[in-house]
Order: structure tokens, then C-alpha cells, then sequence
């Protein structure tokens, strides 16, 4: 019969597990958080696309880089919010840019924080801050509904608190909406609030703590061309342009719109029906 102290003993472990041992952060280069249990796993081969295929971006792709160029090396840098259309890059710059960075020679490590696990931000920071590197907390796709709390949490990661943000931690986020919450939740407070300048402060602000934002806007026609023809050339790919410039218009018809993503998923389809193998 086990003995009942055993019992309690192994409830109140799962109840309240063991604090994370410290991470070891020499065996990769990109991690990805997550909780119960909390833990830090390596990620082996980041998905990514080279920083040279990114087309009509060129402006924020030249500000992110110096800006996390000035971080791996020890200097000044912003926090940054790349905001703005759909399937323009905004996440596939940020891991660009980590590898370019890389490439360059400097050390800097790359952490990826999912928006629901927010809340145990100041335990990750709290291992970062331990750490003897230098690491980009990339959240993807981070946007708060008019009831979430997370958003709280995502201040200790901006202002830091008491203790500060962690000197070797640099904070970059992507979102669809440049204040991060709907348009329609702000007016929709404003004209219902007693105050209206201030029903919204504390949600709406969250973005201007923010040092960098980088808008991203739909391309035009010859920019998407132009980034078929970059993924043709890099992978070998070739089509006459006349057919593939009538086939990707034809394309991004039938989706209804242009962006990066559409781009790309029409490149796919021709790279398969040119027996195209894609090494990703």
C-alpha cells in the first residue's frame, strides 16, 4: 500500500512541478517556449526565407537589420512591432533577419513566445536574464480581443517592471492591427466611455511602447511578379515569363488578392508541375 505522505506529496508536484532547470542554449541557436511544463526546446531547422528574396519591403527590411544589428552587438536598440497586411513578410523578415545577423558573424539567438502563453513571460525573462547571450522573444500574429488580459502580461516583456527589461533581451512582435486590438472595439469604447480619451489608453498605448513600428502594405503587381521570379531563380525553376507572368495574374485572380504568402503558394504549384523538388 503506498504510504499516504507519498501520495501527498506526489499531488502537490503536479499541482506545482519543479522550477525549469537552466536551459542549455549552446546546442541551438532558435528555441520555442512552452509551458506545463515549462521548457525551452531547441528547434533544429528554423523555416525561414533568405533576407534576398523578401521583395518590396526593402525599407523595414533595412531598419530591422541595423536595429538588431546594433542589439547583437551590445549598442541601443528598440523593441519592434512589424504591423500591416496579410502575408507580406512580417514574420519571415524577422527570421530572415536573425540569420542574416548570424551570417554576419554576431551572436544572438532567437526565442519564439506564443501569444496564449503570455502569462509565463516572467519566468521565460527570468531565465533569459540568466543567460549569457543575446536573444530576439519573437511573438508572432499578437493581437488582444476586447475581454484579454494577456496583454498585461506583455508589458513586463516592454517596461520590464521594477527590475527593467533584461538588458540581453530584445522584444519583437507581428499583428495585423497597428494598435494591436480592432478598430471597431476603440470607437466602440470611446463613445460609450464617460471619458472617452482615456477608455482605451491602457490597451491602445501597449503599441506605443514600442520603439520601431514597421508598417507592411499590399504589394503591387510588378513587386509579387518580381518575388515569383526570385523563388524561380533560387530554386532552379524555369518557365517562360510570358506564361508565368499570364499564370501567377491568373492566380492571385482567383485568390482575390496579392500579397507575399499568394506569391509563394503559386510558386509551389509550379515548382510541382515542373517536377521541382523544393529543398525548404
Amino acid at each position: 500500500m503506498t504510504d499516504p505522505f507519498e501520495r501527498i506529496a506526489a499531488a502537490l508536484e503536479r499541482l506545482a512541478p519543479a522550477p525549469m532547470p537552466a536551459p542549455d542554449f549552446a546546442g541551438a541557436d532558435a528555441f520555442a517556449w512552452h509551458t506545463a511544463p515549462d521548457r525551452l526546446d531547441p528547434v533544429a531547422k528554423v523555416s525561414r526565407v533568405d533576407i534576398g528574396l523578401l521583395i518590396g519591403v526593402n525599407r523595414s527590411r533595412d531598419t530591422l537589420l541595423e536595429n538588431t544589428r546594433h542589439f547583437a552587438r551590445g549598442l541601443p536598440a528598440n523593441n519592434a512591432l512589424l504591423w500591416g497586411a496579410r502575408g507580406m513578410g512580417k514574420s519571415s523578415l524577422v527570421k530572415a533577419v536573425h540569420a542574416s545577423v548570424r551570417a554576419e558573424g554576431l551572436a544572438l539567438k532567437i526565442v519564439e513566445l506564443s501569444r496564449e502563453d503570455l502569462p509565463s513571460v516572467q519566468r521565460l525573462l527570468a531565465h533569459l536574464r540568466a543567460a549569457p547571450h543575446r536573444f530576439i522573444l519573437f511573438c508572432d500574429d499578437l493581437s488582444f480581443s476586447h475581454d484579454d488580459q494577456h496583454y498585461k502580461s506583455l508589458k513586463a516583456v516592454l517596461d520590464g517592471g521594477i527590475e527593467g527589461r533584461p538588458e540581453n533581451v530584445l522584444f519583437y512582435a507581428t499583428s495585423n492591427r497597428r494598435h494591436l486590438m480592432p478598430r471597431e472595439m476603440i470607437d466602440n469604447e470611446r463613445s460609450t466611455a464617460i471619458t472617452p480619451g482615456e477608455a482605451v489608453e491602457e490597451k491602445v498605448s501597449l503599441s506605443d511602447r514600442f520603439g520601431l513600428w514597421l508598417g507592411f502594405h499590399p504589394c503591387s503587381q510588378d513587386d509579387y511578379l518580381d518575388m515569383i521570379r526570385g523563388y524561380c531563380a533560387a530554386h532552379g525553376v524555369v518557365v517562360p515569363d510570358d506564361r508565368l507572368r499570364a499564370e501567377a495574374v491568373e492566380w492571385q485572380a482567383t485568390r482575390g488578392s496579392r500579397s507575399g504568402r499568394v506569391a509563394w503558394q503559386f510558386f509551389c504549384d509550379i515548382a510541382a508541375r515542373e517536377g521541382v523538388a523544393l529543398q525548404i
